[in-house]
């Protein structure tokens, strides 16, 4: 019987450890990884986190010393190398007190005075471009101070520039966190918090907020494109002009539906601030925050039926269909 207990239990822990690897590696997709980090202040924190993985293997491979040398002596009077009761004293005040008192004293002083404030918010005379990001449930303001630029959760910045961003909220607190530019921030209510970002290649950096802020937490993400001055200053200057004069019946439509109470488009009678200004819709690669790409198809069932893909989010469903709807498509996939 006991032979067929403990068969039993090695098969349920068998089919246990089965079932839980997906959900323990549930955390390994993405391409949020601060261990490749793309910043100064990055590369820093990933040597911290080095640094203390391999002190603490170390530490681990002290344990088994300890553990070894209490085996040996449990029938023995003097230690394997030689020594007796106080040199095993001395051995464990040593290892177990001593060394872990230094190490650890030594890493935070290293980490608090040469690396937890390298990566601390810029003083404003050392930076040369300023974002600014306000949270929403669940979404991203992005404006680009001293410009007419408004975008929103994707954040376009110049290669080996350094970026002061500047995060605050019009709602509850968020947290923007792009594992690969820097740590995170909170963005409370009332305050504004800064971090540096100087991407030191180009690429697309995803982030997102990583404090809980509601029902479509998970579903509030953030696009970082670093890109060659170039480029980004032509991004840039045509992210600040109005959207252009169109004659098309989808602008007719969305100024007389809801669409402009919730949204704005520079150079049109849309004012809404409860939404993303829409203005340059079509330069962003995904909508609703990263929750389904900019397609026609997907804004299309985006407008028709908001609430399928983020439930809880201050879109209703609106009711256009047909002509209408293939016109304000057509309309809102003009605004590049």
């Amino acid at each position: 019987m006991s032979g067929d207990r403990s068969g039993s239990g090695a098969y349920g822990a068998a089919v246990a450890a089965v079932l839980g690897a997906p959900l323990l590696l549930a955390g390994c997709g993405g391409k949020e990884d601060i261990l490749h980090p793309h910043s100064h202040a990055e590369h820093r924190i990933s040597v911290v986190w080095w640094v203390t993985m391999i002190g603490a293997w170390i530490g681990f491979g002290v344990i088994v010393f300890g553990l070894f040398l209490g085996w040996w002596r449990r029938n023995r009077p003097n230690l394997p190398f030689g020594g007796g009761e106080r040199a095993a004293t001395l051995l464990v005040i040593g290892l177990g007190v001593g060394v872990p008192i230094v190490v650890l004293s030594l890493l935070f002083v290293w980490a608090d005075i040469f690396v937890i404030r390298s990566t601390d918010a810029p003083a404003a005379s050392s930076t040369s471009l300023t974002v600014k990001v306000i949270g929403h449930q669940w979404w991203w303001e992005v404006r680009y101070p001293g410009t007419k630029a408004v975008t929103a959760n994707e954040i376009h910045i110049p290669v080996g520039t350094r970026v002061d961003v500047v995060g605050t909220t019009a709602d509850v607190i968020h947290s923007i966190w792009v594992p690969e530019l820097n740590r995170k921030i909170d963005v409370i209510p009332g305050r504004t918090n800064s971090m540096l970002w100087d991407a030191d290649r180009p690429g697309v950096y995803e982030g997102r907020c990583s404090e809980f802020c509601g029902l479509q937490h998970a579903h509030m993400s953030l696009l970082v494109f670093a890109q060659p001055r170039a480029q980004y200053e032509a991004w840039l200057r045509k992210e600040a002009k109005p959207a252009a004069a169109s004659t098309l019946t989808g602008a007719r439509v969305f100024l007389s539906h809801a669409c402009s109470g919730c949204h704005q488009i520079r150079g049109t009678g849309a004012r809404g601030l409860v939404g993303p200004d829409l203005t340059h819709l079509m330069s962003r690669t995904t909508l609703a925050a990263g929750t389904i790409a900019n397609t026609r198809d997907d804004l299309a069932n985006w407008i028709i039926d908001p609430q399928h893909f983020k439930p809880g989010n201050k879109m209703p469903a609106l009711n256009i269909s047909g002509p209408d709807l293939d016109a304000l498509l057509a309309y809102l996939r003009s605004l590049k």
